[in-house]
């Protein structure tokens, strides 16, 4: 039997400091418990996206200063959409089908939501992104 909805959400870690109270907004308890766990999730393919993403844009990130660095990011998830569509269908890909329901109703602000998550993410680890070695050819 089927039963993707159980899988999905048995995979996604579990975010503790999240707390979910009467008064928050549908977009607000979406964002706790649908995207945060997806994002953290999806963290080691997001890094690996976005080192792509340098390297197919000629490395310039890695001659760029920290703040620079920062706003390159900000730059790529807003101002690019195809990379801001990938980013997206990685996460959306994670939603069980009652989720994407949720989600199709209130898709404009949980994607500015999640984009900004995804963002905060990136630059909270921009540490990663170093250039590749060369490989050494003996």
């Amino acid at each position: 039997m089927n039963d993707r909805p159980n899988d999905i959400k048995r995979i996604r870690p579990e975010i503790g400091s999240t707390q979910s109270f009467r008064q928050m907004g549908l977009e607000e308890k979406f964002q706790n418990n649908t995207l945060r766990p997806i994002l953290k999730l999806q963290n080691p393919l997001l890094i690996a996206v976005f080192h792509n993403y340098i390297v197919k844009h000629k490395g310039v990130f890695y001659d760029l200063s920290i703040e620079k660095r920062l706003a390159y990011i900000e730059n790529a998830l807003y101002k690019d959409p195809k990379f801001r569509n990938a980013l997206k269908g990685m996460i959306i890909g994670h939603f069980t089908v009652d989720e994407y329901k949720d989600y199709i109703a209130y898709s404009s602000s949980l994607n500015k939501r999640m984009m900004n998550m995804a963002v905060e993410r990136l630059k909270n680890q921009v540490e990663y992104f170093q250039p590749l070695e060369e490989k050494k050819v003996l």
